[in-house]
C-alpha cells in the first residue's frame, strides 16, 4: 500500500510509540486520524502532525468502551470518507506478582483490579478497535491494514502475568485476523517491541539503564522511530500479513 494519502488512524497516539507512529506517518504523507483519552496531549501530537503538512484529527477514544470505539470510528470515516490503516497502540500497565511472599508470608497478591484493567485495554481494546476497522474497511471496498502493538513480554515475564496474557493474545488475534480478513484485501500484523526509550526508560538513572541494557545484544534500547518505521514497512509491503515482527534487539526473556 502506497502510504501517501492514505487514512491512518493511531490509538494512543498522546505521547510515546503511538506519537512516533503519528509523525512518521505524517511525514510520509498520510493524512491522521489520533485517538486517546488524554485529549490535552493529545492536540501537542496533532499540532505537530500539522507542521509537517498532514491532515489531522483528534478523537477522545478509551479503547475499552464500545460505544467510545465506535463513536470515534463513524466520525474518522465521516471526517476522512474512509479508514486505510488502523495501528492498535493504546496500552497500559499494572505490574505485580501473582503472589508475592516475604519472610515465609503472603503479603500481597494480584488484584482482580490490576488483572482487569490491563486486560480491558490491551486486549479487548485491540478486539473493539480491529472489529470497527475491519468493518469499515470491509464496508469501503478497499481494503486495508491493522496493525496490532504486541510486546517482547508476550512470552512471559515475572510481575506480568496480566500484560503478558494481553500481548500473548493480541498476538494469537493477529494471526487468527490475517487469515479471515485476506480474502477482504485485509492484512493485520503485530510489532512486538523490548526496551525501546519511551519517556519512562530513557529517565531512568544510569545505573539502572546499564542493568536494563546488559542483557540486550545490542546493547541499547530501541527509539520510538525505528518501531514507527516497522510499522511503515508493514503498511507498504502488501505481502506481510499474519506474522508479529519482534522487534527486540535480539533478546529474549
Amino acid at each position: 500500500m502506497n502510504i501517501e494519502q492514505k487514512t491512518v488512524a493511531i490509538t494512543g497516539a498522546a505521547r510515546g510509540l503511538g506519537r512516533a507512529m503519528a509523525l512518521e506517518f505524517a511525514r510520509r504523507g498520510s493524512h491522521l486520524a489520533l485517538l486517546d483519552v488524554d485529549q490535552s496531549t493529545l492536540d501537542g501530537t496533532r499540532e505537530q502532525c500539522q507542521a509537517l503538512g498532514a491532515r489531522t484529527s483528534t478523537y477522545r477514544c478509551d479503547v475499552s468502551d464500545e460505544a467510545s470505539v465506535i463513536s470515534a470510528l463513524n466520525a474518522i470515516v465521516a471526517d476522512f470518507g474512509h479508514l486505510d490503516v488502523m495501528i492498535n497502540n493504546a496500552g497500559v500497565l499494572k505490574d505485580a506478582l501473582l503472589i508475592k511472599v516475604k519472610e515465609g508470608a503472603i503479603v500481597d497478591k494480584m488484584s482482580l483490579a490490576q488483572w482487569n484493567a490491563v486486560i480491558q485495554v490491551n486486549l479487548t481494546g485491540v478486539f473493539l478497535c480491529a472489529r470497527e476497522a475491519a468493518e469499515r474497511m470491509i464496508q469501503s471496498g478497499r481494503g486495508g491494514v491493522i496493525i496490532n502493538l504486541s510486546s517482547l513480554s508476550k512470552e512471559g515475564n515475572v510481575g506480568q502475568s496480566n500484560y503478558s496474557a494481553s500481548k500473548a493474545g493480541v498476538a494469537a488475534m493477529t494471526v487468527t485476523w490475517a487469515k479471515e480478513l485476506a480474502r477482504f484485501n485485509i492484512r493485520v500484523a503485530a510489532i512486538a517491541p523490548g526496551f525501546i526509550a519511551t519517556d519512562i526508560l530513557s529517565g531512568m538513572a544510569p545505573d539502572t539503564l546499564a542493568r536494563v541494557t546488559q542483557p540486550i545484544p545490542l546493547r541499547r534500547l530501541g527509539s520510538p522511530d525505528e518501531v514507527a518505521k516497522t510499522a511503515a514497512f508493514i503498511v507498504e509491503n502488501d505481502y506481510f500479513t499474519g506474522r508479529i515482527i519482534d522487534l527486540d534487539g535480539g533478546m529474549r526473556l
